[in-house]
């Protein structure tokens, strides 16, 4: 049965993130966002802040990313971990952090989004090697990576060109990867490629590729509308040479489309949480929107200009409830062990397109004093901001399909 309360500590948590994002990260958002960049200074004292307060900075976002388990040799180190509630507690400060400014969730050190493959795949040699780098940042922040997009393949995964061929002891990969979060200063990416096109998806093969490898290059840091803090960058593989200990789970992993199944399994943990940044971007632009129109209108009054301003307010905060409310289902079965693939996409789905509707209200509410780039002004930089969430992790159309594909399982047409 699925619990929709929360637990005491989950509720601290969130609280606590709440208040975090309220007095510190928004208050820097507009200069992070202007500068292109969040100060590592800024985030060695976070994940040490969170250290002191229970747990890692795993407890307050990304990097707590379907982390059902500790990793081997690792203790557990939540009671988010002990009692099976890691997916849930990550959505909760997800959507927090996500409220005061999302670049700061994407920025965490830590494995990232490549974190899941090699949690789901890799053998537990390769989970203890490359996940051993992150356990101690007092030495220095490090963050994984996970590059499937190409200019060529971004919602159909099965069209990736990226090659991979065996040579002895190591395979060779070549091709360019786009779009990449933290890909430049990732200690190691997760990427994908193909032994061969016209497999399709069972020619998909899953590797770790570390930082310094001859021939991996970075290309260019992309300038983008919105999330402009965060780094999005484009990978260059040139003969990329990758001991065979870096294939994900092995040669035996791959025998029936287990590389495209690795990307999928990410998807499937990414999505939700993807949903509740998309969820904390339009609860604040629908509380900006809200605050506005109370200090502006007299909603009281029945005319039916107010009175379809707080229909719109009304309609946009049942949406975003719902789609929160989808995004708990699909981590509370994440954290059950249970699949999720149709809960994660409609969260996805949801999550995204409700943000967006709250974010275009919240314009149009508050007219042309939404559309001003002020320093205490925000809601012109979460309408850019914001977009890329119907795109990222799967567009809304993938979203739809995926969703159409599981409903109706077992019919040919599908």
């Amino acid at each position: 049965m699925i619990e929709f309360s929360l637990s005491k500590r989950q509720l601290q948590l969130r609280d606590m993130v709440r208040a975090f994002a309220e007095s510190v990260v928004r208050p820097l958002a507009l200069t992070w966002d202007r500068e292109h960049r969040i100060d590592e200074a800024f985030l060695s004292n976070f994940v040490a802040m969170a250290a002191q307060m229970g747990g890692p900075a795993a407890s307050w976002g990304v990097q707590g990313l379907g982390a059902g388990n500790a990793e081997p040799g690792r203790p557990e180190t939540s009671a988010a971990k002990k009692s099976g509630s890691a997916n849930l507690t990550t959505v909760l400060s997800a959507e927090e952090l996500a409220w005061g400014d999302a670049a700061l969730l994407l920025n965490l050190p830590g494995p990232g989004l490549g974190g899941p493959p090699v949690r789901a795949t890799g053998t537990p040699e390769q989970k203890e090697r490359f996940f051993s780098i992150f356990r101690d940042m007092s030495k220095g922040l490090k963050w994984g990576a996970y590059a499937l997009t190409e200019p060529g393949a971004g919602s159909d995964v099965a069209g990736i060109r990226t090659s991979c061929r065996r040579d002895g002891s190591d395979w060779v990969l070549s091709g360019r990867k786009c779009y990449i979060t933290n890909g430049a200063r990732a200690d190691w990416n997760v990427v994908f490629a193909t032994v061969d096109p016209a497999l399709g998806r069972a020619g998909h093969r899953a590797f770790v590729v570390e930082k310094g490898t001859p021939g991996f290059t970075v290309g260019k840091i992309e300038d983008k509308m919105g999330l402009r803090a965060s780094e999005t960058a484009e990978l260059v593989l040139d003969d990329v040479r990758v001991p065979a200990d870096n294939l994900l789970g092995g040669d035996e992993k791959y025998t029936n489309k287990e590389g495209f199944m690795t990307a999928m399994k990410t998807f499937d943990n990414t999505r939700p949480l993807v949903a509740a940044m998309a969820i904390g971007i339009g609860r604040a632009a629908y509380e900006y929107a809200r605050d506005f129109a109370k200090r502006n209108y007299a909603l009281a009054r029945h005319t039916p200009r107010y009175a379809a301003i707080a229909e719109r307010l009304a309609r946009t905060g049942r949406q975003l409830e719902a789609a929160r409310l989808v995004t708990w289902q699909a981590a509370w079965l994440a954290d059950q062990e249970k699949p999720n693939a149709k809960e994660a996409s409609m969260s996805k789905a949801m999550g995204g397109q409700a943000a967006i509707r709250a974010c275009i209200e919240a314009i149009e509410i508050c007219g042309v004093e939404g559309t001003l780039q002020r320093d205490h002004q925000l809601l012109e930089k979460w309408f850019r901001d914001i977009k890329v969430y119907d795109i990222f992790e799967g567009t809304g159309q993938i979203q739809r399909i995926v969703i159409s594909k599981r409903l109706f399982e077992g019919l040919k047409s599908f």
